[in-house]
């Protein structure tokens, strides 16, 4: 970890582990950017300095981008299952009728054949990704844009990772609970797990103290020029004549959700939005590796962490992804494994028959989303900690 901060792959980072009910290791590594460890990078700009101490702490919290769609959306879909309150094989369109309409004048009749299980397993039909912020200025209008965008393929026929199926199963779900999805998350999963600094929108006061994700500012605004400019399918590394650099916001994007969908939805969406520490995302699976204890049953757990046997060749489990080959979670996590990754260079694996758990929290898409080392760095780690494990057995 540390070799990879020094080679850039992340400024940040933050880990934790458990294994077989203990937490084996809590550690942090780097600081909040780069200019404050290496010589001759450009100053920090003001507004990161007003900030103090740039050192990574374990209490640190980080934008944990995708893996919001495990933690929160699809807990909070288990837990309403649990309660018959969502129907796995009902269709979608039941809570969400706008889903009916489509970006086309005609409405697609394989609409109505979308369920929740489908968007859960990323088998819904619906597109990777949409950039639905740069026409929609508030909420209801990206909800709408997302109800309405079109099928690319038939449902159930192929998994493809889907943003735009999670904030249709976002926008769901609260319309099942009868509330916003980081309420009922407060109360039903953070809460009871003791997750004591997971939030959606972390207060203002607290922003300082979080790693920046990314530097949306055309050039910096305290008189240096600008330094040159995961997994999750939805956002490719940048094409031919794309670049990595984002100027949507025209600032420095610290404290509040590095995705502009999830921030044009007021920072609570299905796919993005929670800040969490390395600890409390450890606790959170502990509970998983427990059966669910104290908020989920046993037997639900396995239904929603188990893969799911179609469409064929899919990695995907409810909410949740399974290793593949080759996979981020390394070489050594088992057939019962699951876990997510998330965009800014965060994710979580948890091997049930290891009693093992890893968390890493990197802030990698600092000041832009061009450097993919994270996807070197991630598997070697998860062997490395195996293999430390191992040797100690």
């Amino acid at each position: 970890m540390e070799g990879a901060v020094s080679a850039r792959a992340f400024p940040a980072a933050s880990v934790a582990v458990t294994h077989r009910d203990r937490l084996v290791a809590l550690k942090s590594f780097g600081h909040f950017t780069y200019e404050t460890i290496f010589e001759g990078a450009p100053p920090l700009s003001c507004s990161l300095r007003q900030g103090g101490d740039f050192d990574v702490k374990p209490a640190t919290l980080f934008d944990v981008a995708s893996v919001t769609k495990v933690v929160a959306t699809t807990t909070t879909a288990t837990i309403l299952y649990e309660r018959g309150q969502l129907e796995l094989k009902a269709p979608v369109v039941g809570v969400v009728p706008e889903f009916m309409a489509d970006a086309c004048e005609e409405p697609d009749p394989r609409r109505r054949d979308v369920t929740f299980r489908m968007l859960l397993a990323h088998s819904s039909g619906l597109p990777a990704y949409e950039k639905l912020f740069l026409k929609a200025h508030s909420r209801d209008d990206l909800l709408r844009a997302a109800f309405t965008t079109s099928l690319s393929r038939d449902p159930g026929t192929r998994a493809e990772y889907s943003d735009i199926g999670f904030i249709l199963l976002g926008a769901a779900l609260e319309r099942i609970a009868g509330e916003s999805l980081d309420v009922f998350c407060q109360r039903e999963v953070f809460g009871p797990l003791a997750m004591i600094n997971t939030t959606f929108n972390p207060p203002a006061d607290s922003r300082a103290q979080i790693p920046p994700t990314a530097d949306e500012r055309t050039e910096h605004q305290c008189g240096a020029g600008a330094p040159a400019r995961e997994k999750p399918a939805a956002k490719a590394a940048p094409g031919p004549g794309e670049t990595a650099r984002s100027t949507f916001r025209q600032k420095i994007v610290q404290g509040e959700v590095q995705d502009e969908n999830a921030y044009i939805l007021g920072g609570v969406a299905g796919h993005a939005g929670l800040f969490s520490t390395a600890e409390d995302l450890a606790r959170f699976a502990h509970a998983m590796l427990h059966g669910g204890r104290p908020i989920l049953r046993p037997e639900t757990v396995a239904l929603f962490t188990c893969r799911e046997s179609a469409p064929p060749g899919t990695s995907r489990a409810l909410g949740w992804d399974t290793p593949s080959a080759p996979s981020q979670s390394g070489k050594y996590f088992g057939p019962r494994s699951f876990g997510h990754l998330g965009y800014t260079g965060t994710s979580l694996w948890i091997d049930p028959d290891r009693q093992l758990s890893i968390t890493l929290l990197t802030n990698r898409t600092w000041p832009d989303c061009a450097n993919q080392a994270i996807k070197q760095v991630r598997p070697r780690f998860h062997d490395a900690i195996i293999e430390a494990l191992n040797e100690l057995a």
